[in-house]
């Protein structure tokens, strides 16, 4: 009789060891050792070096562009698939090329439809994943997909704050679910930015729904890329009266010059995961760490336990 391997693995890509190191730890086990081979024109080889036979393995890592993060965890998991592991979870803190989940114009291409074809294709048969930039995104994968809420990390520290006059806002009209869920939460007043875009990462106008004259404002979005719309809706809400600008941010891609616009922003305070690790320090950014939350999810998915607390918005 066949005897079947009930130990968990944990193996992480290149960009994510610091949190799947982490993510270890709070599981109980030890980072699993994977080398990465590089050619000198660039191409990569990751190798798993000891036995994953049979085994429910854990391959941890972000895929923000470049095509690299992506393509590494592509090839981690065909190595485990070819390697005979009997499950193999892809966790993504932060799933890439979500922001392509349609088309909105024209003879482009739906990325995060191929992203997920991809990941099954490779031999994927489970996806974590935390904040995805559009709900139905979940639906373009056949496999099951665990999609986390930062709220469960963010609602604690906020409520730590004991901030008076609360009031959430949402940087643009499609977060305008999240923002009200977490109101909800907070027992708290919403406003909501509405912004028109010249073109990608560029706002031409940005006016303000709602009243924030004497408030704490806290900004919630799923992403800071550039921080130009957080940075604009920061000085916007200072002009319009209010007391203090924070946001909350799970994935800090924070590209360009995000840095420097933070820097010079009225914003007060910038709250993120280590989802995706920060590529300079700043004082104005304070990093709440995933790997407890990723770490129980896990734990929970490995026992076939029920996992549904932690989709709290």
């Amino acid at each position: 009789m066949a005897v079947v391997n009930t130990e968990a693995k944990i193996f992480a890509c290149t960009q994510s060891k610091v949190l799947g190191e982490q993510i270890a730890k709070a599981f109980g086990v030890n980072l699993g050792n994977v080398i990465t081979s590089t050619y000198s024109d660039g191409e990569f080889q990751p190798s798993y070096e000891e036995s994953i036979r049979g085994t429910r393995i854990f391959i941890i890592g972000s895929t923000n562009p470049g095509p690299r993060n992506l393509m590494e965890m592509l090839l981690m998991i065909d190595a485990a698939k070819r390697a005979s592991a009997r499950h193999i979870t892809a966790v993504m803190p932060y799933f890439g090329w979500a922001r392509q989940d349609r088309k909105d114009k024209p003879r482009v291409p739906i990325a995060a439809k191929l992203v997920a074809k991809m990941l099954e294709a490779a031999g994927a048969t489970r996806i974590i994943t935390m904040d995805l930039h559009a709900d139905q995104i979940q639906g373009f994968f056949e496999k099951p997909v665990d999609h986390l809420f930062a709220s469960t990390i963010f609602l604690p520290y906020l409520k730590s704050l004991n901030l008076d006059n609360l009031t959430i806002a949402s940087p643009d009209m499609g977060g305008s679910k999240r923002a009200y869920a977490y109101s909800k939460a907070l027992e708290s007043d919403v406003v909501i930015c509405y912004k028109q875009r010249a073109k990608a990462n560029v706002i031409s106008h940005m006016e303000l729904i709602g009243d924030v004259t004497g408030k704490n404002v806290v900004l919630v979005d799923d992403m800071v890329d550039t921080a130009g719309t957080l940075t604009k809706a920061a000085d916007l809400m200072m002009e319009r009266g209010a007391l203090s600008v924070r946001a909350i941010c799970t994935h800090p891609i924070l590209s360009g010059s995000a840095y420097e616009r933070l820097k010079n922003s009225k914003l007060e305070e910038l709250i993120v995961t280590d989802s995706i690790p920060l590529s300079q320090e700043s004082d104005k950014i304070r990093v709440l760490g995933c790997a407890d939350l990723f770490a129980e999810v896990m734990e929970k998915v490995h026992n076939n336990q029920s996992i549904s607390s932690k989709f709290v918005m």
